[in-house]
């Protein structure tokens, strides 16, 4: 690069960096705020950790008379398993106060029409979530626990270990949490113009298949509980293509009006 491109250059990348500046300060600010979150609402968490590790392992006692404790066989793993529930109660107690602090860093750039839609899509993201999580823990797990523990008998003891069931607990609620999400995006799509509900309809076997394979692989390969996973999924993908329709219907009668 000749010395005088370089003289261009240089002023053109200080001039760059100076426009940035402002925004990385805010991003960092921002990441500070949302990291803090995390942090403060996993030390409460921990403080209350016995009581929410005896919250979810209610419906494990609950579930065959034959289950009345659980083990662990290795020193620090009910230690790191506390850490790892800790976090992870920490991250959903600390999601609005994350949806918050980027709310506050995108909204200067957004149109009045653009910040209400964000506003929307957060408050029913964050709805069907905890409304996910809470179907997965209070409807599903209690079903799955009796059939998992239905094998034990007098020869056979279940000793579940702390670390695996408080695993399976977390991923089964965030799986719930997220599943939920279906219908919402799906009528989001079609109001953005993306896909319609007859393209859901055209492809549902496809989208069978997908949610089938994830089940099996949530389920460790168990075929029962495979099925207690994929059913409440078919009916979100059923009740998201009828949302899909109807709204974009009442979409497309103003326009034609």
């Amino acid at each position: 690069m000749s010395e005088y491109n370089l003289q261009k250059t240089i002023p053109a990348l200080e001039r760059s960096l100076a426009f940035f500046r402002p925004h990385h300060l805010e991003l960092r600010n921002r990441l500070i705020k949302m990291m803090a979150a995390i942090v403060i609402c996993s030390v409460v968490a921990y403080i209350f950790i016995e009581q929410i590790a005896e919250l979810f392992i209610s419906p494990l006692m609950a579930a065959n008379p034959l289950v009345y404790k659980l083990v662990y066989t290795n020193l620090p793993e009910a230690f790191v398993t506390y850490i790892k529930l800790a976090v992870i109660i920490g991250l959903l107690a600390s999601f609005p106060i994350i949806l918050y602090q980027l709310w506050l860093f995108v909204s200067p750039g957004l149109r009045k029409d653009e910040k209400k839609l964000a506003v929307t899509v957060v408050f029913w993201s964050t709805l069907l979530f905890g409304g996910g999580g809470a179907f997965a823990f209070f409807a599903v797990l209690p079903k799955l626990l009796i059939y998992f523990t239905s094998y034990a008998n007098e020869g056979l003891e279940p000793l579940p270990k702390l670390g695996l069931y408080l695993t399976f607990v977390a991923r089964m609620i965030l799986t719930f949490g997220l599943s939920f999400q279906i219908p919402f995006l799906m009528v989001m799509a079609g109001k953005a113009n993306l896909v319609t509900a007859a393209y859901f309809r055209s492809k549902r076997m496809y989208f069978y298949l997908a949610i089938v394979v994830l089940s099996f692989l949530l389920a460790a390969g168990d075929f029962m509980a495979t099925a207690l996973l994929a059913l409440p999924l078919f009916l979100l993908y059923e009740i998201g293509i009828f949302l899909s329709a109807l709204f974009n219907r009442k979409k497309r009668e103003p326009a034609e009006s």
